[in-house]
Order: structure tokens, then C-alpha cells, then sequence
């Protein structure tokens, strides 16, 4: 019989999944991915967590229930501690296994390894072979296994540097975007993954954003060494891996004369949130002309005020392109600060 192995489809599924799935099903696993992410998902995982999580953590209890719903053998919930030397990943990726285990009841097995590259990659063999004998006893397998699922990875990655959308990736769409590449009129969309492209966390957003004839830049479809070169100009080396690409993404926009907005995608109670927003608000209304706005969701946040917000943030990026693009967004600034 099958072993089946569940991915939860939230936090950095939208970056990692392609790695993790082509990794278990050629050591011959099933892989269960959860529902993508619904009301019925939203409110188990709000029963299931404590208040002051963010709501990206409380989806991601929901999906674990949903996986468990779907009567998994396993699931997958690695501990992302660092994945960049000298960086680190969110604080609750480090406890979110803990989290889980000590919210939810009746967890089926729980692969949970620790992925702390902060001083090197050199224990990452281990790591591999410690999951893939969950399934196989055969070193030069999961070896193989591996090996075919960076191949996999990679090509993901290019394809999101193409412009391509995670989602649309990983369900191998890319026609539609492909026709809105040569979309004249752009805009920045800033965030964690888990929140840009997740439809329903976002309402859409993306999709609405295309459906008013714009193209959208957002950090995972950068040239890694520009957005490098960008983050390097804080004063100080950002030691966050998502707070350097979003800085990074933020300062190239910026610059370019074809992006006519930056916007914010930000959910309540994130830390990391809470003052990388700031900066890159700071930043743009100091140095730049660009009209800039932030949303902040949490699973109190109504689709129709979001809608409101993103059609009057076009509509000042249309009248300014087309009858006031001489003006700043913000006035004058008489202080620096």
C-alpha cells in the first residue's frame, strides 16, 4: 500500500512545494496536498491556535486539519530556521512545530526536521536521508530522489523569475501571464509568499491588479543579484531572508520609471511585517515620487473595503500617469528623518 504524505498548503508551501513534493513522490510516496485555503480551513485554524498568532499561522493549523481529515500516513513540517547564511527565517517558523503538535490532537506521524543553514549547508545531506528513510532504506535512492527534486526546483524558480506566478507554476499555467508580461503600465507588489499567493488570503489581489491592465513585480520574480545589490544599501546587512527580498524588490522599484505604484501586502500581528512595512513606506515617500499603500489583513478583513482601497489606488496611478505625473504622490518634504 501507498504511503501518503501530506503537505499543508500555506507558509512557504508557495516557495518550497515543487522541492518537497517531487522529492517524496519519486521515493515512491503519495503526496496529499491540503484544500487550498477556504473559510471552513480559516476558522479550524483559528479554533485551533492561540489569538496573538498571525493569520498565516492559524491557516496553516487549518490545512494540517485538513490533511488529517484526508487520513494522511504523514505530514510534512519541517522547523525553517535558515535557509541563507547569516540569515534567519520568521521566529514562528523556528517553534511551529511545537505550535502544532501542542494545539492540534491525534496528529498522524510528523516528519519534522530542522533546516538551520546560518553557518553552512554541510549537515543538508543528513537531513535528506534522515526524511527520505521514512520511506526507503536505500541511501543511493533518496540521493536520486533529491537530486531530481532540485532539478525540479530550479526550473520553478525560473519560471517565477519569468514573472510567472507560484500558482501558476506549480499548476503549470503560464499562457495567460505569458500575453500580460507586455503590459506597459506595472506596479510592486510587496509581502511574504504565503500571503501574495494565496487566493483567498489576498482576495485575489494579483488577479485583480491583472484585471486592471497591470503587470505585477513581486520579490519572487526578481533577478536574485539586482535585488542582492538593492538590499545591500541599508546601512545595515538586513539578517531576515524574506525582510532582504522585499527590501530589495522595494528599492528596485523605486528606481524605475515603468512601476507607477508600490503596494504592501502585509498581515496583522506579523513582527517582521510591522517594520519592514515601515521602512520601505519611509523610503518611498522620502525618495521617491510613487504613489505607495499598505494593506494589512486578518480573517476580520472584508473583500469589499479591500476592493475599494485597490480600485482608488489605480485610479490615482491612471490620473497621474495620464494628467499629473509631474507631481509628487506626497509634496514636498522639508525634513528628513
Amino acid at each position: 500500500m501507498t504511503v501518503r504524505v501530506g503537505i499543508p498548503r500555506g507558509l512557504l508551501y508557495y516557495y518550497y512545494g515543487p522541492l518537497w513534493t517531487e522529492f517524496f513522490e519519486s521515493l515512491g510516496a503519495e503526496v496529499v496536498i491540503s484544500a487550498e485555503t477556504n473559510k471552513k480551513i480559516v476558522e479550524m485554524g483559528v479554533k485551533s491556535t492561540v489569538d496573538e498568532a498571525c493569520l498565516p499561522v492559524k491557516i496553516y493549523h487549518g490545512h494540517v486539519k485538513d490533511l488529517m481529515d484526508q487520513k494522511v500516513d504523514y505530514i510534512f513540517l519541517p522547523r525553517l530556521m535558515s535557509v541563507y547564511k547569516n540569515e534567519y527565517i520568521c521566529p514562528k517558523f523556528c517553534g511551529l512545530p511545537e505550535m502544532v503538535n501542542h494545539s492540534i490532537r491525534n496528529l498522524p506521524t510528523m516528519i519534522q526536521p530542522t533546516i538551520d543553514f546560518r553557518k553552512s549547508k554541510k549537515d543538508l545531506p543528513k537531513i535528506v536521508e534522515a526524511v527520505g528513510a521514512y520511506f526507503t532504506d536505500d541511501r543511493r535512492k533518496i540521493e536520486w530522489a533529491f537530486t531530481k527534486a532540485l532539478e525540479n526546483y530550479r526550473q520553478y524558480k525560473t519560471a517565477l523569475r519569468q514573472g510567472i506566478l507560484p500558482t501558476e507554476a506549480l499548476e503549470k499555467k503560464d499562457e495567460k501571464n505569458f500575453e500580460l508580461l507586455k503590459s506597459s503600465d506595472k506596479v510592486a507588489l510587496l509581502g511574504h509568499p504565503y500571503n501574495l499567493y494565496d487566493a483567498f488570503v489576498s482576495m485575489n489581489l494579483v488577479e485583480k491588479l491583472r484585471g486592471h491592465g497591470l503587470q505585477v513585480l513581486t520579490p519572487e520574480s526578481m533577478d536574485v543579484k539586482v535585488m542582492n545589490e538593492k538590499a545591500a544599501l541599508m546601512d545595515k546587512k538586513m539578517f531576515w531572508s524574506f525582510g532582504r527580498k522585499i527590501l530589495g524588490t522595494a528599492f528596485y522599484a523605486m528606481e524605475q520609471q515603468d512601476i507607477q505604484g508600490i503596494i504592501y501586502l502585509s498581515s496583522f500581528g506579523c513582527g517582521l511585517d510591522s517594520v519592514l512595512a515601515d521602512i520601505v513606506e519611509r523610503r518611498v515617500r522620502r525618495n521617491s515620487d510613487k504613489p505607495f499603500t499598505l494593506l494589512t489583513l486578518d480573517e476580520h478583513t472584508g473583500e469589499a473595503g479591500m476592493d475599494t482601497r485597490i480600485e482608488a489606488f489605480v485610479d490615482m496611478i491612471k490620473w497621474r500617469r495620464n494628467h499629473e505625473n509631474n507631481f509628487s504622490a506626497y509634496g514636498q518634504h522639508l525634513h528628513s528623518y
